[in-house]
């Protein structure tokens, strides 16, 4: 199966996202400092502090498991700069991306 075969869904079921949106997404979504819209999908700005890599690993852990549709990039800017998650994908990502996320 090649990405563009792959489902644009989460294969959480309605309850099992309700709990991911209300645990880790607001934590997540609460910290994102700036939000870039690229051409299939979103990149998310974090605080340069150390513990957000880890969340924002913790996050593409999870999101991985049921979102296999999913591309993920992580940049860190040089000299303390900012902590950049780039979330991409098939067409219908930034949508989807745009409803489970915002």
């Amino acid at each position: 199966m090649t990405l563009i075969d792959l489902p644009i869904a989460c294969t959480l079921t309605a309850p099992e996202l309700q709990e991911r949106r209300r645990t880790v997404l607001q934590k997540v979504r609460s910290a994102v400092v700036e939000v870039r819209e690229l051409e299939n999908g979103y990149s998310y700005s974090f605080p340069s502090a150390e513990d957000w890599l880890v969340e924002v690993a913790g996050l593409i852990d999870l999101e991985r498991q049921c979102c296999p549709f999913l591309r993920f990039q992580i940049t860190v800017e040089e000299n303390g700069g900012p902590l950049w998650l780039e979330m991409t994908g098939p067409p219908g990502t930034k949508e989807f991306l745009a409803s489970t996320f915002d």
